[in-house]
């Protein structure tokens, strides 16, 4: 008879430790203090054992005591909260869950962060079957507004941070698709916002077209982007939802709070 996998309980065994829980999750729910009566009647402990664990929980810094008879989540979880956010990276996140959708799309995936008035291209999984002619190297830099990825941070700006980036780059192309006046610039990041995906329609090179999905952090900040490079023809519109709950999954893994609302009716056409 097999075990079972490493014998991990559904719920606490200890019965304490099940109890403790239950009052972390009442406190959590409420950003005030809460008070000793409503945490007994939500958890239906007694107000005596309630009292007894909140109490050694206080000790450990893992609940505060504000006024006599109230009750809220301490700082020694925020301590820990940030250890833990600590060791959360955008690479470690992406990089699993890259390598499932580059199985399923069998084009390259990439992962890129902004810096400054560029992306940078950070993790990759490619595969010489996926018929790419361009393959640009980790760590190599592209302007925003030429870059699916870099549309996404650049529809994150506000409208006078658009502008401003414009005056100082002068919007240059690279092909004969790039974007480089600044109100059609303008139109394509309003339809990254509508959407949440943005593409790069051979602008950067020719000949390779891509589509970008955001990945965010615990603060719902926009991060990185996961996008798909592929031939210009053959790019698929049905690889849309994949990528976006590639990118969900990420966000997920990094403790974004919002839950994803999936994509919005795009025309395959646009």
């Amino acid at each position: 008879m097999r075990k079972a996998q490493a014998d991990i309980p559904a719920t606490p065994v200890i019965q304490v430790i099940e109890r403790m829980f239950a009052l972390i999750d009442v406190l959590a729910s409420r950003e005030e203090a809460i008070s000793l009566k409503e945490i007994s009647e939500k958890t239906g402990l007694h107000p005596s054992t309630t009292h007894r664990i909140l109490n050694d929980l206080a000790v450990g810094r893992f609940v505060d005591r504000p006024e006599a008879g109230s009750y809220r989540l301490g700082m020694r979880l925020l301590e820990l909260g940030n250890m833990v956010k600590a060791r959360l990276n955008v690479r470690d996140a992406a990089l699993s869950p890259m390598r499932e959708l580059h199985r399923l799309t069998q084009q390259p995936v990439n992962l890129s962060l902004r810096q400054g008035d560029e992306i940078v291209y950070v993790e990759r999984a490619f595969s010489e079957r996926s018929g790419m002619q361009v393959v640009r190297a980790i760590g190599g830099r592209a302007p925003l507004h030429l870059t699916s990825t870099g549309k996404l941070f650049l529809a994150a700006d506000d409208p006078q941070r658009v502008r401003s980036y414009a005056t100082r780059t002068g919007l240059a192309g690279h092909t004969r698709n790039s974007i480089t006046q600044l109100p059609v610039l303008e139109r394509e990041l309003a339809r990254a916002r509508q959407y949440g995906i943005a593409r790069d329609n051979e602008e950067l090179e020719l000949g390779v077209r891509c589509m970008a999905a955001g990945i965010y952090d615990d603060q719902a900040k926009l991060v990185a982007g996961l996008s798909i490079s592929a031939p210009a023809d053959r790019l698929d519109e049905g690889w849309l939802p994949k990528l976006q709950a590639t990118a969900d999954q990420i966000s997920a893994a990094l403790g974004c709070p919002r839950a994803s609302t999936g994509l919005r009716a795009e025309s395959a056409a646009d």
